[in-house]
């Protein structure tokens, strides 16, 4: 770093050198390890169709990421011993995608409620309408599914907590006096954005004294420009187009905001909104004691998938070589050149000849039992069956009732509720962040207690219209408002039929 770029970060309290530590231990370490989890979770295509150093095998045919993890027996190239090409079947069959896709739809399948903890009625109306309008302006429950999709492949997520600081200064004591009413809240939730960072990007400055706070908090990442790497030229030599790219860094203090463009600062601004906080809310996964970093659904999951895709891959060869009978020919000159098929006759002058044929699909029991066992093993360690997606096997029992449903997907259901300690502590920190930098500008002061959210979460399991309705009922005799029973049902003010 420059001279003048070490001053400018000392005058908003940030230490280059730490700085520069952090970033260079996340892009060097880090990264890697983050990316290889996605490529696990994603398994895309990569490559080129063509074959590269005139290797049929691949001819036609693209890599997916998971093929890594296969044993050269299975991905090596030509066996130079013999004349003939080793071309063993390659089959990529990706478990882990619809199990984490599984405990997604279990933890935001359906909306999740933002409502205020505040004793005083009106002023509850304001903060849940408020924070309802914030959430959904960033995103909503697509918003919730990146960052529990996100939290599940890579451990942790971040949710970064945006605002209009000028918007709110010339707001001033707009509502000191008075609770504003929902339309009123509504815009103040227009100054407010909330953004998921993914982990590759974040990066923490943790205190020394305590790994639970942070002194700071990096976004850090290359992004391509519209604009060519030569500087005008549009076309380089041999007619390739190339993105000019950079790198981005926004580095967040709990007094200042600094925007850094190949490691200069372009700009600094102060956020009087924060209150001395740094304005990210972490979540971990599954909670992991003293580490930062939670605990992920794909790492534990990659070498049962290395094991699943090499057994698949085995019995797809042994299916190729046994399921099509091959012919031994002894004393036919030209039976190497002759087709076989129905009707076909061959003839010789030699009484030795003979044509002797083997091969055929045979049963492989230890084969198919090893890789059930695989794919069992992987249902303990992730705790999603495959009845969680929909897939009906076997003799599960009888499913007619909820409580049997939910006794066969005790697993997923136990780990959900698990995760929402986690994500719901998560998203109410978040939602105090933006109730407390109201206070903190002075726009609506609220007390301590009334910055306090609580979070409704559906469940996840299908609900059953006629003891939705009798609970309903029964709920309303017990004395609870019509209008909230009406709104736990998902209906509004206005739908129509509703008085």
């Amino acid at each position: 770093m420059s001279a003048s770029t070490r001053e400018r970060l000392r005058e908003v309290g940030l230490d280059e050198a730490l700085l520069e530590l952090v970033l260079n231990e996340h892009r060097s370490g880090r990264v890697s390890s983050l990316r290889r989890l996605w490529t696990y979770y994603r398994n895309a295509a990569c490559g080129s169709p063509a074959p590269a150093s005139g290797d049929e095998r691949t001819s036609g045919r693209l890599r997916l990421a998971q093929e890594a993890g296969l044993p050269k027996r299975l991905t090596g190239g030509r066996d130079a011993s013999r004349d003939d090409r080793v071309k063993p079947e390659v089959v990529i069959e990706n478990d882990i995608a619809w199990r984490v896709h599984a405990m997604v739809d279990f933890m935001f399948g359906k909306p999740v409620r933002v409502l205020s903890n505040s004793e005083n009625g009106t002023v509850a109306a304001a903060s849940s309408a408020l924070l309802d309008e914030v959430w959904e302006r960033s995103g909503g429950i697509a918003l919730l599914q990146d960052m529990a999709l996100l939290g599940h492949v890579y451990g942790h997520v971040d949710l970064l907590v945006r605002a209009d600081g000028e918007a709110l200064a010339s707001l001033g004591g707009e509502f000191v006096d008075r609770v504003p009413d929902e339309g009123e809240a509504r815009r103040l939730a227009k100054l407010f954005r909330i953004e998921v960072v993914e982990p590759t990007r974040g990066v923490p400055i943790l205190s020394d004294a305590d790994w639970r706070v942070l002194d700071g908090y990096a976004v850090d990442y290359e992004r391509g420009l519209n604009q060519v790497r030569s500087g005008g030229r549009w076309w380089k030599p041999g007619g390739e187009l190339v993105r000019a790219r950079e790198r981005y860094t926004e580095v967040f203090t709990p007094t200042h905001r600094v925007v850094m463009r190949g490691g200069e600062p372009r700009a600094v601004e102060r956020l009087g909104w924060t209150g001395g906080e740094v304005p990210v809310a972490h979540i971990q996964n599954l909670s992991q004691p003293f580490r930062y970093e939670g605990l992920g659904e794909v790492e534990p999951l990659i070498p049962l998938q290395d094991e699943l895709n090499t057994r698949l891959s085995d019995r797809a060869s042994r299916v190729t070589m046994q399921s099509f009978r091959m012919y031994l020919a002894k004393g036919l000159e030209g039976f190497e050149n002759a087709a076989v098929g129905p009707g076909r006759v061959w003839s010789t002058d030699n009484p030795e000849a003979s044509i002797e044929s083997f091969g055929g699909d045979g049963a492989s029991p230890s084969e198919d039992a090893h890789v059930e066992q695989i794919r069992e093993a992987m249902d303990k360690q992730s705790g999603v069956p495959p009845l969680a997606s929909g897939v009906v096997r076997a003799r599960i029992g009888n499913l007619s009732s909820a409580n049997a449903l939910r006794v066969t997907l005790m697993g997923v259901l136990s780990k959900t509720a698990r995760k929402r300690v986690a994500y719901g502590r998560g998203m109410s920190r978040a939602s105090g962040l933006v109730l407390s930098a109201l206070s903190n500008t002075g726009v609506w002061p609220l007390d301590e207690p009334d910055r306090g959210v609580r979070l409704e979460w559906p469940d996840p399991l299908p609900e059953d219209p006629v003891e939705m309705a009798r609970a309903a009922r029964a709920r309303t005799e017990l004395g609870v408002s019509r209008e909230r029973v009406l709104s736990e049902l998902g209906y509004g003010p206005g739908d129509p039929g509703v008085g």
